[in-house]
């Protein structure tokens, strides 16, 4: 059975972050969920605690068959500690939408990496995403010409 961990970083304290595993789920340090993990899908919001959250230390507490996965933000790792652990086989792969720089540097070493595979950031740009965004976007205009606006912030 693959164990796949995800690590979403909502109301954490700094060094703890919330995961939820398939059944358990509990606050823990991210290097008490990166060992055991064959998947590690980090889905988390960019903030103090999150910076560079899977680093050189984090990487090395991780099965070498393992794979990164960030949709999240590019800065959740430091990008040339994940290409170390590519190049030397303590990680499997990395996949990602996101990376620090966008558009990535030509020098960045993650992109001489032939097991780290990137897509464009573009997941929520399906046309049923769409739809539903012009329909809240009119919903609004409609709600605050009739004096009743909502969305407000």
């Amino acid at each position: 059975m693959m164990k796949i961990v995800i690590l979403d970083g909502y109301g954490a304290n700094p060094g703890d972050l919330s995961w939820d595993g398939l059944s358990e789920v509990g606050q823990v340090t991210v290097y008490d969920r990166t060992e055991p993990a064959d998947v590690l899908s980090l889905h988390c919001p960019l903030a103090d605690n999150t910076r560079r959250m899977i680093d050189a230390d984090a990487l090395r507490q991780m099965k070498p068959s393992a794979v990164l996965i960030n949709t999240g933000r590019g800065p959740l790792v430091d990008e040339d500690d994940v290409a170390e652990a590519l190049a030397s086989g303590r990680l499997a792969a990395y996949c990602a939408d996101v990376m620090v720089d966008e558009p990535p540097r030509a020098d960045s070493p993650l992109l001489r990496q032939p097991n780290a595979f990137f897509t464009p950031h573009v997941a929520w740009a399906t046309r049923e995403a769409r739809v539903r965004l012009l329909s809240i976007a009119i919903d609004n205009v409609r709600a605050f010409a009739a004096g009743h606006p909502q969305n407000t912030v």
